[in-house]
């Protein structure tokens, strides 16, 4: 009797296996990296570091005026509000619907029980650490709540990474999952690095959202890949 044939979504992941581990070391050294710096900030408010740069970012003297010509900060304006939770949730939800209409069901749970689980515990993390903001710097975009780690560092890294991460697994094309994961990754950058600029984050808060958004979307790599085995072999 001939085999079932495999839909997309189901076929084992486009990687090759051998850097499964890799990816799950990945995951262990980003989560590992947030609690180091987490409990090394119960102890000390700040690092000399943050204050460093974030005092590096303004103009000598004048505490309101980041350095560079106005075209940058108004740049940086823009690019962190591609980090807020409206953006973020309208990316999830399109990238979402796509993934139903192909058919990719399996991608489309993953992307919505990762991206969702991973804001959660991101939310729960700030209250546990209760870091306030950097107040040496006048910040110029409106903000509320505490610091670490960034949300909007921590967040963008979950789900640009995570939907990178997943949509690699489907494509067939190297060059298209090397633009997907290039493009994920330039984003999460930039958003972190425009935190800081604006003053409304110090270094350490956006360093930790990183590494924990990067290990929590190595961590979902790992699971959609070991999910599409199982179910190749079960079809089989």
């Amino acid at each position: 009797m001939p085999r079932t044939p495999l839909i997309p979504d189901e076929e084992p992941a486009a990687v090759p296996p051998a850097p499964r581990a890799a990816w799950i070391a990945m995951a262990a050294a980003g989560l590992l990296a947030l609690l180091l710096l987490g409990f090394a900030i119960l102890d000390q408010e700040t690092f000399r570091w943050d204050r460093a740069i974030i005092l590096g970012l303004r103009v000598p003297g004048d505490t309101r005026q980041p350095i560079g010509p106005e075209w940058l900060h108004q740049a940086m304006v823009d690019i962190t509000a591609v980090g807020s939770g409206t953006i973020l949730t309208l990316a999830v939800v399109l990238v979402t619907g796509l993934l139903l209409v192909r058919r990719l069901w399996l991608t489309a749970a993953l992307v919505v029980a990762a991206t969702v689980s991973g804001s959660l515990l991101a939310a729960q993390a700030k209250f546990f650490f209760h870091r306030t903001r950097p107040e040496l710097v006048d910040h110029l975009v409106p903000v509320t709540g505490l610091s670490f780690p960034s949300g909007h560092a921590t967040n963008s890294a979950i789900v640009f990474l995570t939907l990178a991460g997943l949509l690699v697994q489907v494509e067939r094309g190297r060059g298209a999952r090397t633009y997907t994961m290039a493009v994920a990754v330039l984003l999460v950058g930039a958003i972190g690095v425009s935190r800081v600029y604006l003053g409304v984050h110090w270094p350490s808060d956006v360093v930790a959202g990183w590494c924990a958004g990067t290990g929590w979307a190595a961590l979902w790599w790992w699971l959609g890949a070991q999910a599409r085995v199982l179910l190749a072999r079960r079809r089989q």
